[in-house]
């Protein structure tokens, strides 16, 4: 095993891991095109076992790239833990779920459906507007969603700004969070590109808090998602199976960009960050569709 054939790894999962801390969506999102995608235009000796092999390192690696941006977001005191149950009650059994089908599934329907989803999610994330936060300069107070009639929650942040808003609901969204978190499980990305969105649209939560709560959901949910395909390679081919040289430097790099994210939240604008993830979203999924393409008809 070549153990520095993958050091350049290192500071794309720091960029990666920076920008799923600043976004809200999940890494894996961005990890997966990269080992099915790009692994094969560099050689025959960099492409992983399958997509499921792919599936199953980018799931581990963005459960470590949240883990320390959850550590950056804690310290500064953006989350709403409360606010975050409902979304993992759901989210974490269907993931497991979407995991152990992953196995069954044929390859090339696998990439279909990421390519698919990586379109649909451009889609939206074009689409949506966070919503206008009212501020009350006398109190250093932000307040969003002050004609819901639901209860308010106040999150106070560690630099003393206070966000006011209203009580975070699962409701309907249940059915979007499960979709999101199957597909999280089998395909690697969804449960942050769902949750994220209706924290801040349907629930209008605050985006700094919307951001912070939704690296919890996604920690929780990818963790679940990401033991069981480990586990499922780790019985199938041993610990071998496992491409060790490559996390080696994906985890690291994760684990440092999960801190460089949270120190940039509020300091490069939201709607700037969707709109440039979402063209990559497409770029990506049209990519993926025209490699299921050429495998079908070559």
């Amino acid at each position: 095993m070549d153990w520095t054939i993958y050091w350049f790894m290192l500071p794309v999962s720091m960029m990666v891991a920076t920008t799923a801390m600043l976004s809200g969506i999940g890494g894996a999102a961005l990890f997966t095109p990269i080992f099915l995608i790009i692994f094969p235009l560099l050689g025959p000796e960099y492409p992983l076992a399958g997509p499921v092999a792919a599936i199953g390192v980018a799931l581990l690696t963005e459960t470590f790239g949240f883990s320390s941006g959850f550590v950056g977001y804690f310290r500064k005191g953006l989350i709403d833990f409360h606010g975050a149950v409902p979304f993992i009650a759901v989210g974490v059994p269907v993931a497991i779920a979407g995991a152990l089908s992953a196995r069954f599934a044929d390859p090339d329907l696998l990439k279909g459906a990421y390519a698919a989803l990586m379109l649909v999610l451009s889609v939206i994330l074009l689409r949506h507007h966070a919503p206008v936060a009212d501020v009350t300069p006398a109190h250093g107070e932000l307040s969003v969603g002050a004609a819901d009639a639901r209860p308010t929650r106040r999150i106070t942040a560690r630099d003393g700004r206070v966000y006011t808003y209203k009580i975070p609901r699962q409701g309907g969204g249940a059915a979007a969070t499960g979709l999101g978190a199957f597909l999280t499980g089998m395909l690697s990305v969804g449960i942050g590109e769902v949750v994220m969105p209706q924290l801040v649209k349907r629930c209008k939560v605050p985006v700094p808090v919307a951001a912070a709560t939704s690296v919890l959901v996604v920690i929780v949910v990818v963790a679940a998602a990401s033991f069981t395909q480990i586990s499922a390679i780790v019985a199938e081919g041993g610990l071998a199976a496992v491409p060790w040289n490559l996390v080696v430097y994906t985890i690291p790099g994760v684990i440092i960009g999960g801190q460089i994210g949270p120190r940039l939240q509020g300091r490069i604008a939201p709607r700037s960050i969707e709109q440039a993830i979402a063209i990559l979203f497409a770029v990506i999924g049209i990519s993926m569709a025209w490699i299921v393409f050429a495998a079908l008809t070559g």
